[in-house]
C-alpha cells in the first residue's frame, strides 16, 4: 500500500497517485458526481468521485458527516479546487462511519451562530475537530517549545514539584483536600515553594511546566480550577527589574516563534495579527496606575489591587500613549501580596512585585522572593498563618540561600491574547470549573 500522505504534501505530488485518510468535512451532491472536503490535521482538500469509478461513488452516497475514510486517487493541480489541489479517486475505503446526526455542527453553515458554550464542552472532541480549534494547539505547541528553548538556552535547569503537598503553598484557601492512605493530603495550587527549594539548592535558575489546582469558586471568563503553568526561578538577582527584564526577552521569543510558524493561519482563522513587542515593555508603579485610573474616574475597589477594569483601563491608556501591548505594573503594596514577597527596604508597606498585562489582561505574576529565615518568618507571623505549617520550607533558608525572585506566565491567558479569544475555555483542551468535571 502507498504511503500515506498529509493534506498539505499534496502539491508535492501533483500527477502521482496518492493515499490520504481524514474525516469527511463537507458532501456535495452532483448526480453523478460526488465532491468530498476531506480534513487532516493539516489542512482540507477536495476530492472528486465520478461515475467512471462505480465502487468509488457508491461508498461515496453512503459517506456521513465525519466518517473517517482512506482515499487512494490521482493528485491534481486545479484552481476552481480549494486550495489549488484536488485528488480523483480510485479507491474508497470506510474506516469509521460517523452517526448521520451529529450533536454539534462541524461546519457551521451561513451566517448560523456557532452552538452554546456548554454544550459545545459536552462534546469538546468534537468541537476539536474544527479547524481553528485546531489551531489553538498547535500554537500553544510552538508557545511552548519556544518557552522551553529559550529556558534551556539560557541555563535554566527544569524540575518536576510534586503536586500532592501536606502544606499549603500560600493562605491554603483555595486548596483542594484529598484522601491519601491515612492522612489529608492538598492538590498544589503552585509550585512555588519547590521552586525556592531550587534555589536554596543552588540550581540558580529553574523552570517548570506543569498543572496547578485552585479551589476558587469563580465563574468569570479567565478562571478554572485546573490549568497549566510556566514557573520561572532564578537566583542572584538584585530586584525584580531583573525578573521583568527576563520576562519581557522571553515572551519576544515565544512570540517569534508562533509568528514565524502560524503568523498567517492566525490571521486567516481569528483575524489577529501577531505583533512582536518591543523592548523595554512600559512600567508603571501601582501608586502611578492609580493616580491615572482615578483621573479616568475610575474608583479603587481593590485597596492598592488591581480591578479588572483598572487593568483595561490603564492598558488602553498605554497602548495609545506607547503602542505597547505589554505593561508591568509593580511595587504592590505588602497587604495584597504573598508572605514570601520581599519588601523594599525604604518602603515596609511595598513589595518587590509585579503583574504583566497583555492588552488588560494580567498573564503573570512575580516577585522577588524574601530569601533571609528572620525576616520570612516574621512575614509568615504578620500576615496570620501557623509557622509550625511552614516548618519544612523555613529550613529551605536556614543554611544560606541566595536572593532569588520568579515569575509564572499562564498559557492559557496568553493564548486568549495571541488569538484574541474573550474565555479562557475555548483555549483549554479540556476544561476544569466550579461545575465541570467531564468530560
Amino acid at each position: 500500500m502507498e504511503k500515506r500522505l498529509h493534506i498539505n504534501e499534496i502539491r508535492n505530488h501533483v500527477g502521482k497517485a496518492v493515499t490520504i485518510a481524514g474525516f469527511v468535512h463537507i458532501v456535495r451532491d452532483q448526480g453523478s458526481i460526488k465532491f468530498l472536503m476531506i480534513r487532516d490535521i493539516t489542512g482540507i482538500i477536495q476530492v472528486v468521485v465520478t461515475k467512471h469509478k462505480p465502487e468509488a461513488l457508491e461508498i461515496a452516497k453512503t459517506l456521513t458527516h465525519e466518517s473517517v475514510v482512506e482515499i487512494i486517487g490521482l493528485a491534481k493541480e486545479e484552481k476552481q479546487a480549494p486550495g489549488g489541489f484536488e485528488i480523483e479517486a480510485d479507491q474508497i475505503t470506510i474506516l469509521s462511519l460517523a452517526d448521520p446526526e451529529l450533536p454539534i455542527p462541524i461546519v457551521e453553515k451561513g451566517q448560523q451562530e456557532e452552538t452554546d458554550q456548554s454544550t459545545r464542552l459536552d462534546w469538546r472532541w468534537l468541537d476539536l475537530r474544527k479547524p481553528e480549534k485546531a489551531l489553538i494547539f498547535k500554537v500553544w505547541t510552538t508557545m511552548e517549545q519556544a518557552f522551553r528553548s529559550y529556558c534551556i538556552n539560557s541555563g535554566f535547569i527544569e524540575i518536576h514539584s510534586p503536586k500532592l503537598t501536606a502544606t499549603a503553598t500560600e493562605s491554603g484557601a483555595e486548596l483542594f483536600a484529598v484522601k491519601y492512605f491515612d492522612q489529608e493530603a492538598r492538590l498544589a495550587q503552585s509550585p512555588q515553594l519547590y521552586k525556592q527549594m531550587a534555589m536554596a539548592a543552588g540550581f540558580e535558575k529553574v523552570f517548570e511546566v506543569g498543572p496547578v489546582f485552585r479551589a476558587n469558586p469563580s465563574f468569570t471568563s479567565r478562571h478554572d480550577t485546573e490549568f497549566t503553568m510556566y514557573d520561572v526561578e532564578v537566583s542572584f538577582i538584585k530586584s525584580h527589574h531583573d525578573l521583568m527584564d527576563e520576562e519581557e526577552r522571553m515572551v519576544v521569543a515565544m512570540l517569534q516563534a508562533v509568528k514565524e510558524k502560524h503568523g498567517e493561519e492566525i490571521e486567516k482563522l481569528y483575524g489577529r495579527t501577531v505583533e512582536i513587542p518591543k523592548l523595554p515593555f512600559p512600567r508603571l508603579t501601582v501608586k502611578e496606575v492609580k493616580e491615572i485610573t482615578s483621573r479616568m474616574g475610575i474608583p479603587d475597589e481593590r485597596d492598592g489591587d488591581m480591578s479588572p477594569e483598572e487593568e483595561r483601563a490603564v492598558s488602553e491608556h498605554i497602548l495609545k500613549e506607547t503602542g505597547s501591548e505589554f505593561l508591568f505594573i509593580h511595587e504592590f503594596p505588602t497587604k495584597v501580596r504573598a508572605f514570601y514577597s520581599m519588601r523594599k527596604e525604604d518602603d515596609l508597606e511595598v513589595t518587590n512585585s509585579f503583574d504583566l498585562l497583555w492588552n488588560g489582561l494580567e498573564i503573570t505574576s512575580g516577585a522577588q522572593r524574601e530569601h533571609r529565615y528572620e525576616q520570612l518568618k516574621k512575614q509568615i507571623e504578620e500576615q496570620g498563618l501557623d509557622v509550625s505549617g511552614f516548618e519544612s520550607y523555613l529550613n529551605f533558608f536556614r543554611y544560606g540561600c541566595p536572593p532569588h525572585g520568579g515569575f509564572a506566565p499562564g498559557p492559557t491567558r496568553m493564548l486568549m491574547k495571541l488569538l484574541n479569544v474573550a474565555n479562557v475555555r475555548e483555549v483549554t483542551y479540556l476544561y476544569r470549573g466550579v461545575k465541570r468535571l467531564t468530560p
